[in-house]
């Protein structure tokens, strides 16, 4: 049997991949809670996604009233 890798750091197959999606793992944040694939250092987040049938995860929006914290830089002062 030929095992496809997604995730080396925790040696996470495609078929892995596909038993938990079959199990309600259907996010890449739920096949993570799962399996920990895409936690380390998340180069296979993308190919995760295509798995699942999913070109990007959505982002979340903040509830009216709250404000959102991002992680971008500020820009220094001049």
């Amino acid at each position: 049997m030929n095992r496809v890798y997604v995730c080396s750091c925790f040696g996470i197959t495609e078929q892995q991949v596909k038993q938990h999606a079959d199990s309600g793992a259907c996010s890449p944040r739920k096949l993570a809670s799962a399996c920990k694939a895409g936690t380390d250092c998340g180069s296979c987040v993308k190919r995760i996604q295509a798995l699942l049938g999913r070109t990007a995860t959505p982002v979340a929006r903040p509830a009216a009233g709250q404000l959102a914290v991002t992680e971008e830089p500020m820009a220094e002062a001049a």
